[in-house]
């Protein structure tokens, strides 16, 4: 594995830590159909890898012993036809998170009681990947406040033609409005509902995602009729 220069602040490590489980999340959301794919049973014992820049690796186990860093659940190919999907998918996603505390405490081994303390804090505020996995946190959209409060919204337009949105308010109403929404994740990113960002409704599945993230800004959005996630546009051409 990568490490051209170990974290050693909280943020340094909480950082890490961010971007390697972004990268999980992705490979069992939004890049859930290749990394299915790629996890065969006749290969031999294979890991899925979150790496700090967010992206992910499906490979073989580091060779030296010990480790650099501590390793992903072993052989997690050999499961895969024997089970469910969402069951087998769900497992995976347990042993990554167990896998990304490790590493985040292994870099945080010379960090004081206070600090380890912090860092689990900031780590305990994003939702496991096994959470964002099977949805235990609601990823569809809340319903809308009432209609003569002061709002601004991200938006985009359903195949009704209906404004789908998730509205920040303004003034007094403003920190009502964000805990109301605060538990809305991206469904490619797992990322937390932040209302100073874009983002837009699949269609089909109803998941919300940061415009960033599936490439689509405000003013596309207003020129699409349907939109439809990449997990539903792979889903169609099968």
């Amino acid at each position: 594995m990568e490490m051209a220069s170990s974290p050693r602040t909280v943020e340094e490590i909480f950082k890490d830590y961010s971007g390697r489980r972004a990268g999980v999340v992705r490979a069992l959301t939004y890049d859930v159909d290749e990394f299915y794919g790629l996890c065969d049973p006749d290969k031999e014992n294979l890991c899925l890898y979150g790496h700090p820049n967010e992206s992910w690796e499906v490979t073989l186990p580091a060779e030296e012993v010990p480790p650099e860093l501590p390793e992903p659940a072993l052989g997690i190919n050999f499961a895969r036809d024997g089970m469910n999907r969402k069951d087998w998918l769900s497992l995976v996603a347990v042993h990554s998170d167990s896998w990304l505390l490790s590493v985040a405490f292994y870099l945080g081994a010379r960090l004081n009681r206070n600090e380890r303390k912090r860092l689990f804090s900031l780590i305990n505020d994003l939702p496991t990947v096994f959470e964002v996995v099977t949805e235990r946190k609601p990823v569809k959209d809340k319903p809308t406040v009432d209609s003569g409060s002061k709002s601004r919204v991200s938006t985009k337009r359903s195949s009704d033609g209906q404004v789908k949105s998730i509205p920040k308010l303004a003034d007094e109403i403003y920190e009502e409005d964000e805990d109301e929404h605060s538990e809305t994740l991206c469904g490619s990113c797992g990322g937390n509902y932040n209302a100073d960002e874009f983002w837009i409704c699949c269609d089909m599945c109803e998941r919300w995602f940061h415009g960033k993230c599936v490439k689509i800004t405000p003013a596309k959005a207003e020129n699409i009729k349907q939109y439809k996630c990449p997990s539903c546009m792979k889903r169609g051409r099968q």
